[in-house]
């Protein structure tokens, strides 16, 4: 689960969370007290989806851990499955850390990605800030 301390970590990892498309107009910046107060309101969990026939519903925690690779998030299901993401530093936001099936990251909304691997759908916390468009 979340942690406030993993929070500001995992947030500043995710600030590339984005496809260069999908951020034209957009900057990823961590409001960590915001996200901080939705985790502790939420006991840490996020919303998932787990298989094709599946809703989003809020049953699914996150761990992390620093690895040679950088930093690796478990995703736990609740059956007892899990998901491992490789979070990046050049702009995709997060990777499937093993397996075969590549991680789909988009934008939903002002404060979340949805990452989806195969029939798996994960709902991950980001706040994003339209950048200035007025150039000096």
């Amino acid at each position: 689960m979340f942690t406030r301390t993993s929070s500001a970590v995992l947030l500043a990892a995710l600030a590339g969370a984005c496809s260069p498309e999908q951020t034209a107009n957009t900057q990823v910046l961590a409001n960590v007290e915001a996200v901080q107060d939705q985790e502790a309101a939420d006991d840490g969990l996020l919303n998932c989806a787990v298989g094709a026939a599946a809703t989003l519903s809020r049953v699914c925690s996150v761990e992390r851990q620093e690895s040679d690779r950088g930093l690796v998030l478990t995703v736990r299901h609740p059956d007892g499955g899990f998901r491992r993401l490789l979070v990046t530093k050049d702009g995709r936001g997060v990777v499937a850390a093993d397996g075969a099936q590549p991680a789909q990251v988009t934008l939903v909304g002002a404060s979340e990605i949805e990452v989806a691997l195969g029939d798996d759908i994960y709902r991950l916390p980001v706040t994003v800030k339209p950048t200035d468009t007025k150039r000096p």
